[in-house]
C-alpha cells in the first residue's frame, strides 16, 4: 500500500498493492494498523455506505457538521468518478482549497476525506458504484453542504454543465461564503 499526500492537509490518495496473475487479481483493500501508521488519523470506521449513480450524476457538496463529522475513505468499485474534497476547516492552512482525483474500479484508488471537509463526486461512465467507509454514524441533524458550482471555490466536476444531474437538495445548498466555518 502506498500514501500520497494531497495538497489538502491530512487528505490522502492511497495505492493499494495489487497481486495478480492469469488468475485475477488480489489487494487488501484496507488494514487498520497500516492505515493509521501511514497517515497518522483515526482508521476505526463504523459505517460503510454504497451508492449507484448514472453518467452526470453529481453528489455533493456534503459533510456532517459538529460532534458527527465524518472522517471517509472512498472509492469506486464499478466505473469511474471525479471525486472532490474541499477543506472547511477554519484554522487549516488549506481552508478554502480543493482537491479532486478520477477514483475508478481499473485504478482502484482510494482517496481519504477527514473530518471537517466537504465532499461530492461526479459519474464520468454510464454507471459507477461508489463505496464510503465513515468513521463516525451519519445524523440527517448534522448535514450540511455547499453549492456545488460556488463562485468562490469554482470547483472543475468534469463534467459539461449540460449532463450534470443534481438531487433537489444539491441545488439549493448554501454558498461558500454563507457559511460560518
Amino acid at each position: 500500500m502506498k500514501i500520497k499526500q494531497t495538497p489538502l492537509k491530512d487528505c490522502y490518495i492511497i495505492e493499494p498493492t495489487i497481486f495478480e496473475d492469469d488468475r485475477g487479481y488480489f489487494y487488501e483493500k484496507f488494514n487498520e494498523q497500516k492505515f493509521e501508521q501511514l497517515t497518522g488519523m483515526n482508521g476505526h470506521f463504523v459505517q460503510d455506505n454504497i451508492s449507484k449513480s448514472s453518467y452526470g450524476v453529481l453528489r455533493g457538496l456534503h459533510l456532517q457538521k459538529g460532534d458527527q463529522s465524518q472522517g471517509k475513505l472512498v472509492s469506486c468499485l464499478e466505473g469511474k468518478v471525479w471525486d472532490v474534497a474541499v477543506d472547511l476547516r477554519a484554522d487549516s492552512p488549506t481552508f478554502g482549497k480543493w482537491f479532486g482525483v478520477e477514483l475508478s474500479a481499473e485504478n482502484k484508488l482510494q482517496f481519504y476525506v477527514p473530518r471537517g471537509f466537504g465532499h461530492g463526486f461526479s459519474v464520468l461512465t454510464e454507471t459507477a458504484v461508489f463505496a464510503y467507509k465513515c468513521d463516525n454514524f451519519y445524523s440527517k441533524e448534522s448535514e450540511g453542504g455547499v453549492l456545488w458550482n460556488d463562485q468562490e471555490l469554482t470547483i472543475d466536476w468534469k463534467l459539461p454543465v449540460s449532463d450534470i444531474i443534481l438531487s433537489d437538495k444539491d441545488k439549493i445548498q448554501p454558498t461558500f461564503a454563507a457559511h460560518n466555518f
